[in-house]
């Protein structure tokens, strides 16, 4: 089985929580048993999540070798010039090494998203755009990560696809059982 999942902000990619106070998690969803998280999104990031109840399939989906592309919305503190574009597309330093190159464009306008609770803060005096990114790794926080690196700090982060399997309407918090994509 194979679950796409809208994972709201501030969700945890789990089903318990042991902090105090608990955060909340995957558990108030109201998903399948015996599924768990093939990947991760940060507790501060949104968007697609796929669970499933086969190892054989999680692996498939998330081993880094399988080059399945992710595919984000950002919207980042800043203007992305020609040039910061393309050190994304090229691949970028990080601490634990270079990327990939990845998938960049900058979106001519905001995308049509749900409204994120508490929102991004909005500041007058600073100006900031949406990329579209795509990558075939997923290292721990990389695509915040990467667009710090250029000088695009992000501000809010939805993942809407993984390989072929899109959001396509799933408002956040919302799941369906989906097919397993070739590959």
């Amino acid at each position: 089985m194979l679950i796409a999942f809208n994972k709201p902000f501030q969700v945890l990619c789990q089903f318990t929580d042991r902090s105090q106070p608990p955060r909340a998690t995957l558990a108030g969803f109201g998903l399948p048993a015996g599924v768990y998280p093939a990947g991760r999104l940060d507790h501060d990031s949104e968007g697609l999540l796929l669970l499933t109840d086969d190892g054989a399939l999680a692996h498939r989906l998330t081993d880094p070798r399988h080059k399945r592309p992710k595919t984000y919305l950002v919207q980042v503190e800043g203007e992305a010039g020609e040039d910061r574009l393309q050190a994304l597309r090229r691949g970028v330093a990080l601490k634990d090494g270079p990327t990939r190159p990845a998938g960049v464009r900058a979106l001519p306008s905001p995308p049509a998203l749900w409204p994120r609770d508490p929102p991004v803060r909005h500041r007058k005096t600073v100006p900031d755009c949406w990329l579209e990114i795509t990558l075939t790794e997923g290292r721990n926080r990389q695509v915040r990560r990467m667009t710090a690196a250029v000088g695009l700090p992000t501000l809010r982060l939805v993942r809407i696809a993984v390989g072929g399997v899109g959001l396509d309407g799933l408002a956040p918090g919302q799941w369906r059982t989906v097919t397993v994509p070739p590959g």
